[in-house]
This record gives structure tokens, C-alpha cells and sequence, in this order.
């Protein structure tokens, strides 16, 4: 079965690690190929999402900060953001974002995080050098009823109803009404995925997932196997497989 779209992760899924490859612009175009649109789904940030549709012309829609944002192209092709929680949520985790980073002083937000505008991220491999401060973070998250999750490189933090399952689910509903989910497909690879692992029917987990599994309470239906299904790698080959 061709799926109608193709929803995926970005690092680690259509990255190997944080790395662009080939592969990435072989899906591009299978997709183009099939007349299948590919949604890339990620935890990074708006300005993320602005970098992918304005260097990556056959992308239309970008799904960023964890489903916290909606990029898509205005009539004129340009990017427009379209936030979809409410600005006092936004207020309040700029709020926090202060507080916590006045109670760690030695925390640092990531280099992106100029950029986003309704989540946060700390860098992973900062925080995992120090386990202690890591713990610590994440009660202070807790205790202000602040969202959490990790992707493959990041401690993204925010306020409000926020998943990526949530985004894509109302951009189906806005922008693809005609499309059924049970006729997409979603690629991931992490943490940060579990909301579309546990409620879309065709989840697919490249092969670096399995290095995660055990922390998963939700795994995707499908879980690929093998160095040559790692990343953009696994995506690609499911998808030819499936494209036939």
C-alpha cells in the first residue's frame, strides 16, 4: 500500500545521527515520485522548520517543536507559522524558562532555542554528563507542572496540551480532510515519538529504536532491524518496499 502521506521524525529518523545523507534526498524524491507528500514531525524548532521549507522546495508542511507549531507556505511560498497552543501558555514557559535558568545557573539552553516559540530544549549530551543535575531539572519541571520529554539530542520542555500525535491529528482534520490516518505512515526513532506510537496504526521504528525500547511505554507496530535500516536508511527501504 502507497500511503496517502508520510509523517516522519527528523534526527536520528531521516538523519543518520545528526547528519544529512544522500538517503535524505532519495526519499525526497520517491516521495515526489509517488505524488506522496512527506511532513517532517520533529522536536526542533520553529526556525528549524523554516530552514527545511525554504531549502527543501517539495516540502510543504513542518511540524516543529513537538507539535507545539505549524509551518506551512503562504501564497506567496513564504513560510507562516501558525502556533498551536495559546499565547498565555507561551507567556507562562517564558516565565518558567527564566526561573529555572536563574535556579541553574550553569544550565544552558540549546543553540536553537532562540528560535522556538512554544518549547524549550536543553542539550541531552550536557545533561548526561551530569546525572545529578539531569534529575534535578526534571523535578523542577514536575513541580511547576511543565511538560518534558527527549528526543535523540534534545530535553525539550514545554506548557500545554502538546504532542506531536495532537498536531498531526488536527492537520489531517485543517489541511488533508480527504486522507484517512490508517492511510499514512509514521517513521520514528525516540522518546519523543511515543504519542504517535501509541495511536497511529501504521508506526514504523527505524533500527536504532531497538536501542531504546525497553524505556518506551509505547512502541511502534513496525520495528526495523539491522545497520541497513538505521535512520533514512530504514525509512527509504520501508518505503520502496511499500511503493512497489
Amino acid at each position: 500500500m502507497t500511503p496517502k502521506i508520510v509523517f516522519s521524525d527528523f534526527d536520528g529518523t531521516l538523519t543518520l545521527g545528526t547528519e544529512f545523507t544522500p538517503r535524505f534526498f532519495d526519499i525526497l524524491n520517491l516521495c515526489k515520485s509517488k505524488n506522496v507528500d512527506l511532513v517532517i514531525v520533529t522536536g526542533r524548532s520553529l526556525s528549524w522548520g523554516h530552514f527545511l521549507l525554504t531549502h527543501f522546495s517539495d516540502l510543504k508542511y513542518v511540524i516543529a517543536e513537538g507539535g507545539g507549531v505549524l509551518i506551512r507556505r503562504d501564497k506567496f511560498g513564504n513560510p507562516l507559522d501558525i502556533p498551536l497552543i495559546e499565547e498565555k501558555e507561551i507567556k507562562r514557559l517564558e516565565s518558567v524558562t527564566k526561573s529555572l535558568l536563574k535556579k541553574f545557573s550553569s544550565l544552558k539552553l540549546s543553540s536553537d532555542s532562540f528560535g522556538r516559540l512554544t518549547d524549550r530544549a536543553i542539550e541531552l549530551s550536557d545533561l548526561l554528563l551530569n546525572v545529578d543535575l539531569l534529575k534535578d531539572v526534571k523535578q523542577f519541571l514536575e513541580k511547576e507542572e511543565i511538560n518534558f520529554s527527549t528526543s535523540s539530542v534534545h530535553l525539550n520542555f514545554w506548557n500545554g496540551d502538546v504532542s506531536k500525535y495532537k498536531a498531526v491529528k488536527g492537520f489531517i482534520a485543517e489541511y488533508q480532510s480527504e486522507v484517512s490516518l490508517d492511510h499514512c505512515i509514521y517513521f520514528g526513532d525516540s522518546m519523543n515519538d511515543q504519542s504517535m506510537f501509541r495511536y497511529f496504526e501504521n508506526s514504523v521504528g527505524v533500527s536504532s529504536i531497538n536501542n531504546i525500547l525497553s524505556k518506551l511505554d509505547y512502541t511502534p507496530r513496525t520495528i526495523l532491524h539491522g545497520d541497513e535500516n538505521d535512520g533514512p536508511n530504514g525509512v527509504y527501504n520501508h518505503l520502496v518496499s511499500l511503493m512497489k
